[in-house]
C-alpha cells in the first residue's frame, strides 16, 4: 500500500470505480492490474507509476489474490480502512452474484446430463493448462526450479491432500532458502510515503493468527458439513495461494469435494468462473452457494478473501524493508516453483482425469486450449466454446 492520494477521497466514490471494474474486468490476474493501472494511474492520477509497480510488487509477494489486493490497497490509501473495503466489494460483487446465481440455478440437478455443463468441465482443462504453461515460463525459468516443480507435482499426485499442499510449499520455500539466500538480489527502491494508520498494522496481523486459530479449532470441533468447516476451507485456500487465482483450484477441491460437491459440480463452476469479470476467488460464492445456499455463499466469499484484507493491512507498513531481503525473496522463488507443480498436478486429477471421457473430449480441449494459449483470446469466448462444444458432443 505505497500509494499516497492526492486528495482525501471517499469509500463511496472508491466503490463506484471498483465497481466499474469488477464489472468490465475480463481475462484475469495480470488483465486486471493492467485495467488498474488504467483506471487509478493514468485516467484519475490516485497514484503514480513508481508507486503502482510498488504496491503491485506487495501484493504480488503475498498469498491471496494479486489484483484484489491491488484494489484494497489503493482503496485504503485513497479512504482509509472504508475505501479498502470499498474496493473490495465494488470488485468483487458482480462476479460474485453472478456465480453464486449460477449455483442456485443448478440446484441438485445432475450435472453430468447436459452437454454444455460437460463443457464447462472441458473449459477448465484449457484454462488450467495455460495457467500451468505461463506460470511455468514465468516461475521456473531455469533446470533447478524446474526440478521443484516436478518434485511438487509427483508428491502430490502420489500423496494427495490438503496437508500435503502445505509441507511441500513448505519445503519449496526452505530449499529456496537454503539455495538462494546467499545471492545479492537487489530491490528497486521507492520513495518512502507516509502510511496512515501504521500503529494498527500489528492488530491487523495478529486478527490472522487469530482468526487462522479459532477457525482451525472450530472445525475441529464441530462437525463435517458445518458452516465452520466451510469458512476454515475458505479462509485456509486464502491463506495459502501463491502465484495467481488458478492455484486456488487444488486447495478449495481438497476441502470441498466430495464433502459438499461432487468433482463434475466443482469443475463446472470452476469453468463458469472463467466466463465473468472479476477476480477468480469468487468462484467461492458459487461453491459455498452449492454447499449451503445464500448463507454459504456469503460466508465462504468473506473467509477466501479476509486473509488478503488482513494482510494487506498488517504489512504494508513494512514492505519496504521486507522485500530488500534476500532470504524473503530466495524462499519465495522455491515457494513459487512449489506452486507451479502443485498446479500441475491438479491439472492432471481431477481435471483432466474427470473432464476427458473420450477422443472426442481431448479434440476439443486441446482447441480450447490453443485458442488461448497460441492464438490468445479471452477466457470468456473459451467458455462459450467450449459449452457450445459439449453441447453438440452430446447429440
Amino acid at each position: 500500500m505505497s500509494a499516497a492520494p492526492r486528495r482525501p477521497g471517499t469509500a463511496l466514490e472508491v466503490f463506484r470505480v471498483a465497481l466499474r471494474l469488477g464489472l468490465t474486468s475480463f481475462g484475469g490476474p495480470v488483465a486486471h492490474l493492467g485495467y488498474f493501472r488504467h483506471e487509478y494511474v493514468d485516467r484519475r492520477g490516485w497514484l503514480t507509476d513508481a508507486e503502482y509497480a510498488d504496491t503491485v510488487a506487495l501484493c504480488q509477494a503475498l498469498p491471496g489474490p494479486a489484483s484484489s489486493q491491488v484494489g484494497i490497497a489503493i482503496g485504503t490509501a485513497r479512504a482509509g480502512y472504508p475505501g479498502g473495503i470499498a474496493a473490495w466489494l465494488g470488485f468483487t460483487l458482480p462476479s460474485a452474484i453472478a456465480l453464486a446465481g449460477f449455483a442456485l440455478l443448478l440446484g441438485q440437478r445432475d450435472v453430468t446430463g447436459p452437454g454444455w455443463v460437460h463443457g464447462l468441465l472441458i473449459a477448465a482443462v484449457a484454462v488450467v493448462a495455460q495457467a500451468v504453461w505461463g506460470m511455468s515460463r514465468t516461475l521456473t525459468p531455469d533446470a533447478e526450479r524446474a526440478g521443484i516443480a516436478v518434485v511438487a507435482a509427483v508428491a502430490m499426485v502420489a500423496l494427495s491432500g490438503a496437508a500435503m499442499q502445505v509441507v511441500t510449499l513448505l519445503l519449496a520455500g526452505v530449499y529456496g532458502w537454503l539455495r538462494w539466500r546467499h545471492l545479492e538480489v537487489s530491490a528497486p527502491r521507492v520513495a518512502p510515503v507516509e502510511i496512515r494508520y501504521r500503529r494498527l498494522a500489528p492488530l491487523w496481523l495478529g486478527l490472522l493468527v487469530g482468526l487462522i486459530v479459532v477457525l482451525s479449532v472450530g472445525r475441529a470441533l464441530s462437525h463435517e458439513g458445518s458452516l465452520l468447516s466451510l469458512a476454515e476451507v475458505s479462509a485456509r485456500a486464502g491463506s495459502l495461494v501463491f502465484g495467481g487465482g488458478h492455484v486456488v483450484l487444488p486447495l478449495l477441491e481438497r476441502g470441498y469435494v466430495p464433502q459438499w460437491l461432487t468433482t463434475d459440480e466443482f469443475l463446472a463452476g470452476y469453468g463458469a468462473a472463467q466466463a465473468v469479470p472479476g477476480p477468480l476467488f469468487t468462484f467461492s460464492a458459487y461453491l459455498g452457494a452449492k454447499a449451503a445456499g445464500v448463507g454459504g455463499s456469503v460466508i465462504a466469499l468473506v473467509a477466501i478473501f479476509l486473509p488478503s484484507l488482513l494482510l494487506v493491512w498488517g504489512l504494508s507498513p513494512y514492505w519496504d524493508s521486507l522485500r530488500a531481503q534476500p532470504s524473503v525473496r530466495a524462499g519465495l522463488r522455491g515457494v513459487n516453483a512449489g506452486v507451479v507443480g502443485i498446479l500441475a498436478a491438479a491439472l492432471y486429477s481431477p481435471v483432466i482425469t474427470s473432464a476427458i471421457q473420450s477422443p472426442w473430449d481431448a479434440l476439443l480441449a486441446i482447441g480450447c486450449a490453443a485458442l488461448l494459449i497460441v492464438w490468445h483470446r479471452p477466457p470468456w469466448l473459451v467458455v462459450l466454446v467450449a459449452a457450445s462444444g459439449g453441447a453438440v458432443l452430446a447429440i
